[in-house]
């Protein structure tokens, strides 16, 4: 079993330094393209590997299923067979490093070599100082040397297991793992396995708004860092709502205590908070690009504002949209701040996290149901150019309640949804940020939902059987939660458009530019994507398209997750 001796920790400047360094040799080489990286698409940001632009149908592993090669093995064929291409697995902290300055590589290069093997990309989740808000995974020499590596204390003095961002010692020995793991990725992963690394995991402070150790107390007494209040003065129109009216509201200050800038309250904790974990988070984060320059992301543990839900309530201090400005200044060496969603109302969390973010941001999505993200799937990638989906506990889905019996993973409805999103990547990457998709879900006995792309509106319905309803037993059964469908839609051309999804979908066509009122369905091709290149099935005129009334994904005579391609016409 390997173990490598981590050499001394660099100095900021030295590590900054030697990021600048690493680029220069990079550029000059002409190797740059072939370490994975991020670019604009119009409005939409892809992840780029091996110079091509990728698309992320992940699944991310149970937190603790990495750190067991002998685990893992039977579970690697599973993830094969329901089409994933990416796994996010994380790395733990006190896994790699059970000794003070020496880290054993060893679980991690078996998940690279089996991802090798599977033809499957990873994306590694350091669960280095905090995951889910609290220290669970760190090394043992600093879970029990508090005086060294202090921790998070409450409004009664009373410390938790969370490690303190107002703390160089927790800061750089964090730092120090990471930027060793980086090292080594960069030395070891010669096809490029990995392709992003998150950074700590749904960070922030539980059961109180912020910290108030003394260290953290004396900094809230301190002056708001001069970089930070000159970001807000100079961005006024880009602060989000809220953290720009607790500043006016305190008299739009260009200096002063946290307090006197923002006011009393505990959004102001939480602005404090937010600042020191995105600094410290951003420092490891630099360290390790030092070393490695992979795009790097945290996830956020989401919580939409209420007036019974406050700080504390969820991660104080996390990446939450509400205090997303203050990480854009505390951490420019993250990428992306990406929504751990679980929400069954999954289209109103997306919307309003992108809509709290600027719109342009990246969208990635590390953490969702696996159940609900067969539909959900089609939505993020067709409405916001989402650059990858990744349900949790992959590894688990099919085998646990509330399925009565373990289901072939072929057969769940999210491998469904991924072999179809597989044959159609090409396409929805060439069509990211051009205007050209949508992406909805709809739910039964709800109004159709209607979407203007090109020169149509589509209409967007679950569809019904068209057969009479089967009798209701006496009495009653229980009742159950509404059924959902999902679906994507690309516009190929003025007058076609590409459909795919999963569930029922009835889809219904009018136009919205000038000419003849009425649209009609010329043809309909059901197909399948081979190689980037479309081949055409069955034509579904007729009885299949309600004698040219509709579009029908999923249910009746096509095969749920099918691909349908629609010629219109229009008449008077």
């Amino acid at each position: 079993m390997p173990v490598i001796q981590m050499r001394p920790f660099l100095g900021w400047i030295a590590i900054l330094s030697l990021a600048a360094l690493s680029a220069c040799s990079r550029s000059t080489t002409g190797t740059s393209t072939a370490i994975p990286h991020l670019r604009k698409q119009g409005t939409a940001t892809q992840l780029m590997v091996d110079g091509k632009p990728f698309l992320m149908l992940a699944g991310e592993l149970r937190n603790s299923s990495s750190s067991s090669s002998e685990f893992l093995k039977p579970i690697w064929t599973r993830l094969v067979a329901m089409h994933l291409n990416t796994v996010l697995s994380a790395v733990q902290w006190e896994t790699l490093e059970p000794k003070e300055g020496q880290c054993d590589f060893a679980f991690v290069d078996r998940q690279i070599q089996d991802a090798q093997t599977y033809n499957l990309r990873l994306v590694f989740l350091w669960f280095g100082s905090w995951k889910n808000g609290v220290s669970s995974y760190i090394p043992a020499w600093v879970k029990t040397n508090q005086e060294r590596f202090p921790r998070v204390q409450d409004k009664d003095g009373k410390g938790i297991e969370t490690l303190s961002t107002l703390s160089a010692a927790n800061r750089d020995a964090d730092a120090r793992a990471f930027a060793a793991l980086m090292r080594h990725i960069k030395e070891v992963d010669t096809y490029h396995r990995v392709v992003m690394m998150q950074v700590e995991n749904e960070v922030g402070v539980l059961g109180d708004s912020r910290d108030r150790c003394e260290a953290a107390n004396k900094a809230f007494a301190a002056p708001v860092p001069k970089e930070l209040l000159d970001y807000i003065g100079n961005n006024k129109d880009k602060l989000h709502p809220q953290l720009r009216t607790a500043w006016e509201a305190a008299g739009s200050k260009t200096s002063g205590t946290w307090e006197e800038v923002f006011g009393t309250a505990p959004y102001t904790d939480e602005i404090f908070m937010a600042w020191n974990y995105a600094s410290y988070v951003g420092r490891v984060a630099a360290a390790g690009k030092a070393e490695y320059p992979l795009p790097m992301y945290v996830n956020t543990w989401c919580s939409m504002p209420a007036p019974d839900r406050g700080p504390g309530t969820y991660p104080s201090g996390g990446p939450e949209p509400q205090v997303g400005n203050i990480w854009k200044v505390g951490a420019p060496a993250i990428d992306i701040r990406s929504p751990d969603l679980y929400s069954p109302n999954f289209p109103v969390w997306v919307n309003w996290y992108r809509e709290s973010y600027a719109p342009d941001d990246p969208l990635f999505i590390p953490e969702t149901d696996g159940t609900t993200g067969a539909y959900h799937v089609f939505y993020a990638l067709g409405q916001h150019d989402a650059m990858g989906f990744t349900p949790f506990a992959i590894d688990e889905l099919g085998l646990a309640p509330p399925s009565p019996s373990p289901t072939e993973p072929a057969d769940l409805p999210l491998a469904r949804s991924y072999a179809t999103l597989t044959q159609l990547a090409p396409v929805i990457l060439e069509n990211q940020g051009k205007g050209k998709m949508a992406g909805v879900v709809v739910v039964a006995d709800e109004p159709p939902q209607k979407i203007a792309l090109g020169d149509y509106v589509l209409e967007v319905s679950y569809a019904r059987n068209r057969r009479a309803p089967a009798p209701v037993p006496t009495p009653p059964p229980a009742p159950v939660p509404p059924a959902h469908s999902g679906a994507l839609f690309i516009s190929m051309g003025p007058d076609e458009y590409l459909a795919a999804g999963s569930g029922p979908v009835s889809v219904t066509f009018s136009p919205n530019t000038p000419g003849a009122p009425t649209a009609g369905i010329l043809s309909i091709d059901e197909g399948t994507y081979v190689d980037g290149r479309w081949v055409p099935g069955r034509r579904l005129n007729g009885d299949e398209n309600g004698q040219g009334k509709f579009l029908r994904l999923g249910g009746g005579t096509s095969r749920n997750g099918s691909i349908q391609r629609v010629k219109l016409y229009r008449y008077r």
